[in-house]
């Protein structure tokens, strides 16, 4: 059964994961976003209570 072997088939998991861990974390950790979300007011707005004309 060639299947059974773990010859090849651990050095592809091994390098795989190194990959994964090492190669792909960095990647995303240096993604930046274009347009940056900021706040333009810290208040909140004011709200008004509305007057229903079937109330």
């Amino acid at each position: 059964m060639p299947q059974l072997d773990p010859t090849p088939w651990f050095l592809i998991l091994v390098f795989s994961w190194l990959v994964f861990l090492v190669i792909v974390p960095s990647k995303v950790l240096a993604h930046n976003f274009p347009n940056e979300p900021t706040s333009h007011t810290k208040q909140k707005p004011q709200t008004e209570s509305w007057n229903w004309p079937w109330h």
